[in-house]
């Protein structure tokens, strides 16, 4: 019986320091913020092919909208072994701390299309930019606006997301001078009536008027938010309306909203990232627009600029961002403005989606 005893030892020794020694090393960890909405999960379908070409190993981590879970997540990558930590923040601010705890164990930190805030413990930062999608929202709804007093509802990201402020900055370089001439007049925002006369924003000021118009990138929010509106609005408010929204998400809540007012002649929303369900929207005329930010490239920045993190490399960058603390290297990517002209073009014959994922596409 001893010896029995002492052979099984010896078995789950043997058994014990096998599973050491053959443990798989993580390389790169990626935090994405949730699985809930399509943009992120299809962000870890890519991030696992663009890594099939290396030989660096990778675990990605969702944190389903809550901070606590993000630091979780980095602390179970750190205790991985990684090298390399890319994460989208769900809280651009709370997830300082999180990043902090990777930096001390000399792990470098990128921030993906969001910037982390008020912290030196970004090292860089990959984004497609952020004013630039913004201004091309806006444009769109100057192109396609005549004469004068077009009523204009203004909606926007979280205040939480840095990203929320830059789209907004970019938005409101285009529209307020529109705004100023009496092309536009706003509907839905007493302290965007306020500031109407302001070509820049301060934070502070911006932060106002999203407090106001915020979606926090929820589409029930969104869609209770502009049924509200709708209801406090006179006829004289709606006929032919201009629509500001932050993303497809909540682009398509709204404008499910405005579309069953029978006072709303027509509407021209604006959207953001491409996701299916918005091209369908575009392709039957119910969403206007939608600022395509090819993912394949953001990733691919990524991946690029880890592997030379890996390789003992400095990676490119292409500008900065100052997150309140330190000016942070930046590689940004270029957008594209998709509406129903351009959606085959853009979208299908570039190989992002297959023809066969929409109906009526021409």
């Amino acid at each position: 019986m001893k010896k029995l005893v002492v052979l099984l030892l010896v078995v789950a020794l043997i058994v014990g320091m096998t599973a050491c020694t053959t443990a798989k090393k993580v390389d790169i960890g990626i935090v994405l913020p949730t699985k809930d909405e399509p943009r992120w999960v299809q962000d870890e379908a890519r991030f696992k092919e663009a890594l099939k070409g290396t030989d660096y190993s990778v675990e990605i981590l969702f944190s389903q909208g809550s901070s606590a879970k993000e630091k979780e997540n980095v602390d179970a990558l750190i205790a991985k072994g990684i090298k390399v930590l890319i994460i989208c923040p769900h809280d651009g601010g709370a997830a300082a701390a999180a990043i902090e705890a990777a930096k001390k164990e000399g792990i470098k930190v990128i921030a993906y299309d969001r910037l982390i805030t008020d912290t030196d413990a970004v090292d860089f930062y990959v984004t497609f930019d952020s004013i630039a999608v913004g201004e091309a929202q806006a444009k769109y709804l100057v192109s396609k606006a005549h004469g004068t007093g077009n009523s204009l509802y203004l909606y926007a990201g979280a205040a939480s997301d840095n990203n929320a402020f830059l789209f907004f900055e970019g938005a409101w370089n285009i529209l307020q001078p529109k705004i100023a001439d009496g092309t536009f007049a706003i509907k839905n925002s007493s302290e965007a009536v306020a500031l109407q006369g302001k070509a820049k924003l301060s934070r502070d000021e911006m932060g106002k008027i999203i407090g106001q118009v915020t979606t926090n990138w929820d589409f029930n929010e969104a869609k209770n938010k502009a049924e509200a509106h709708l209801t406090s609005a006179t006829a004289a408010d709606k006929g032919n309306v201009f629509i500001l929204a932050p993303n497809d998400g909540t682009a398509r809540a709204i404008a499910d909203a405005f579309a069953t007012d029978t006072a709303v002649l027509s509407y021209t929303v604006t959207g953001q990232d491409a996701e299916k369900a918005s091209v369908q929207y575009i392709i039957d005329e119910k969403q206007a627009m939608t600022v395509f930010k090819d993912v394949r490239t953001l990733v691919k920045d990524s991946i690029e600029m880890a592997v030379s993190i890996l390789g003992g490399k400095d990676p490119q960058t292409t500008g900065s961002y100052n997150n309140g603390k330190i000016d942070v290297k930046a590689k940004q990517t270029e957008v594209i403005v998709v509406n129903v002209d351009n959606v085959r073009a853009a979208l299908i014959d570039s190989g992002y989606y297959p023809a066969s994922d929409f109906t009526g596409l021409q």
